[in-house]
């Protein structure tokens, strides 16, 4: 009988633990789609997903930075839909960027956040994960300047 109390308060205090969940964003003051600070609270579940790189149909013409970032959140949406998840539910993402050989080498930040900004921040959907970008040499796709991986919280 004891053990069946202790059961039944412990999957109730459970189940409010889950009902009380949330995550909260600190506010962002700049002009970039992200959150300085994002706090997921106990009874949450993170889900990872793994850097996704673009499509890229022409070799020739791999596409720009924000043409591949477009790609790229696009089979993220995707991936996150197979979870049950949007844009709304990302906390964090990682941004690989490599220099685009039509900027002389440059990472294309303007272009990355031009993408970025279509998804995070919007009227739709203004929730803003918070995000690091980083520049590498190259990526495992020929003629790719952009992959993303992202943790969403639910």
């Amino acid at each position: 009988m004891i053990r069946k109390l202790a059961f039944a308060l412990l999957a109730s205090g459970l189940a409010a633990a889950s009902a009380h969940a949330e995550v909260k964003r600190a506010p962002s003051s700049g002009p970039i789609a992200i959150s300085p600070a994002v706090t997921v609270t106990p009874g949450s579940t993170l889900v990872f997903l793994s850097g996704a790189l673009p499509t890229i149909a022409d070799k020739n013409a791999p596409g720009d930075t924000a043409t591949q970032s477009r790609s790229v959140l696009s089979k993220l949406e995707a991936a996150l839909k197979a979870q049950g998840l949007g844009f709304g539910d990302v906390i964090k993402a990682t941004v690989f960027l490599v220099g685009d050989p039509a900027k002389g080498g440059e990472i294309d930040f303007a272009g990355l956040n031009a993408a970025w900004s279509e998804a995070f921040g919007t009227t739709a959907q203004p929730n803003k994960p918070a995000r690091s970008t980083v520049k590498v040499a190259g990526l495992v796709a020929p003629g790719a300047l952009v992959e993303i991986e992202f943790v969403a919280a639910r």
